[in-house]
């Protein structure tokens, strides 16, 4: 299974805040959408880093409260991981685990086309090994 996939069955919407927002602000969008990462994008709409609740909670152990008065662009990650519409979602859960990330944007010629969590890829790959079990029993029973 692909990327792909799981971006057609999931949708491919991507919550994005300006880099010049403060991390409250960050936050708040966070908070309303039920989500645990934001695209951070540059004045003329580029983007430039990636803000996950993780980028939070270090940013608050290490320098207190007062981090929330100041831009996102202080504690997102700037150069975030990505992967490819075309990435086996093994290849990208092993990358996933191996850089603790939680969060991969998903580009496709240079342009931001999906974001993909580690949830999405857990739930597909329980999903493809139900399926397969079901076929199986269902051989086997024949």
């Amino acid at each position: 299974m692909k990327v792909e996939q799981i971006l057609q069955s999931k949708g491919a919407d991507v919550f994005a805040v300006q880099d010049a927002m403060t991390v409250k602000e960050a936050v708040d969008v966070l908070g309303e959408k039920n989500i645990g990462a934001v695209i951070v994008k540059d004045g003329g709409g580029a983007v430039c880093g990636i803000f996950s609740e993780r980028d939070v909670v270090r940013r608050l152990k290490s320098e207190g409260h007062g981090v929330l008065s100041r831009p996102v662009a202080d504690c997102m990650t700037k150069k975030p991981i990505t992967c490819a519409l075309d990435t086996d979602i093994d290849e990208l859960m092993s990358l996933m685990t191996t850089k603790r990330i939680r969060h991969v944007p998903v580009v496709s010629a240079g342009k931001l086309v999906g974001i993909v969590s580690i949830g999405d890829v857990v739930k597909r790959k329980i999903e493809s090994a139900e399926q397969e079990a079901a076929a199986l029993k269902e051989y086997i029973a024949s």
